[in-house]
């Protein structure tokens, strides 16, 4: 039986984007997912051996920046839909290497729409769309004007750290490498729409968390430092301010827009959960200790402040009221619950955890796809 559609995810294989396939796979079996993933040191194709075997689930290994490549791909296999995640994304890494996170992020993001429009517009672009995830980190950073937190604040109307949020609306003041080359992205996106008419939607998402992140990335990071009594490196005073999001809600959420955003908008998407870095370790150390069955408190000596990173913004926050009055998304986990399945299933998957920290997935795949 012939699919209705056949959507191409990219970056599939990675953190966010494994999720977005397997809820796309799972839940629309008339659709074709195409996972198309460079396979570079983030992605793992590990974290969807639960569908791979699916008969709508094709995995190209591809980079977005081969625009030949990239048109072929679309044009032999009737793409009508393309969910854009593949991105540089840790912006230590950007700040030691910015040409590569132009490349991929601003370049790639330009490859992509090329190749789309030239194989869309003929058709008057029926039944297409392009969506591009961003980040809130284009928006630059918040003034921190409550240090401490005010949980009351909410009754207010603002945030326990501070009145202001990112909104749709707010400027783009990008700070880093990472963030600028997302914000150019995020440019590209925008252009293509208002130029060509290209059928586009952007969303601009806050820190994600959950299961199968890459372990460079704070949280599953220190889990498994955690599991092996190793050093938990704080930047500065660990006063850094961030809103948290666990994935499979914004899977969820990029589920909604992909298939009733309005066209030519965009939407922030982020939890109303801001946490102090040094106050989310606490509760990682916490809820790890617990389901270790240490003491509590037993690794709490494990904190260790380094240096700041250099242009290191203060705080986060994302206002998705846009996205929830129009399409009516909320989050449905809170933030404890979120880190206690996240905290369990890392321990209960420390063989994922091994081979990703030792590389030997990169080496299994390499060998299992030829490739």
């Amino acid at each position: 039986m012939p699919f209705e559609r056949t959507i191409m995810i990219t970056g599939g294989a990675g953190f966010i984007g494994s999720h977005v396939v397997r809820l796309f796979v799972n839940k629309y079996p008339q659709y074709r997912i195409i996972n198309l993933d460079k396979l570079t040191y983030a992605g793992n194709l590990a974290n969807l051996k639960d569908v791979e075997d699916k008969p709508n689930y094709k995995f190209i290994k591809a980079d977005i920046c081969d625009y030949e490549e990239i048109k072929k791909i679309i044009s032999t296999n009737n793409v009508t839909g393309v969910i854009h995640l593949a991105a540089e994304s840790h912006v230590d890494r950007s700040i030691v290497d910015p040409f590569t996170f132009a490349r991929t992020n601003v370049m790639g993001t330009l490859s992509l729409l090329q190749a789309a429009r030239e194989y869309w517009e003929p058709s008057g672009w029926s039944a297409c769309r392009f969506y591009h995830i961003s980040t809130d980190e284009v928006y630059g950073a918040l003034e921190l004007t409550r240090p401490e937190g005010d949980p009351q604040a909410s009754e207010c109307g603002g945030g326990p750290f501070g009145d202001d949020f990112f909104t749709e609306t707010t400027r783009y003041q990008p700070h880093s490498p990472y963030s600028a080359a997302k914000a150019s992205s995020d440019h590209f996106v925008r252009a293509y729409h208002d130029t060509y008419g290209m059928p586009t939607v952007v969303t601009n998402c806050s820190n994600n968390y959950g299961p199968y992140q890459f372990p460079e990335k704070l949280i599953p990071l220190f889990i498994n430092n955690i599991r092996h009594r190793k050093p938990l490196p704080v930047y500065g005073k660990g006063e850094n301010v961030r809103d948290w999001l666990y994935v499979e809600d914004h899977a969820r959420a990029i589920d909604l827009i992909f298939h009733e955003g309005k066209v030519g908008e965009t939407y922030n998407i982020g939890g109303f959960n801001e946490w102090k870095n040094i106050d989310l370790i606490k509760v990682l150390i916490k809820t790890a200790d617990r389901l270790l069955g240490r003491p509590e408190g037993a690794d709490d000596d494990l904190i260790t402040f380094v240096t700041d990173r250099k242009g290191h913004d203060m705080r986060y926050a994302i206002d998705s009221t846009k996205l929830n009055e129009e399409l009516g998304w909320t989050p449905s986990l809170q933030f404890e619950e979120g880190i206690e399945k996240t905290v369990r299933w890392y321990l209960e998957n420390q063989d994922w955890l091994d081979n990703v920290t030792s590389g030997d997935y990169l080496r299994y795949y390499e060998r299992m796809y030829k490739l």
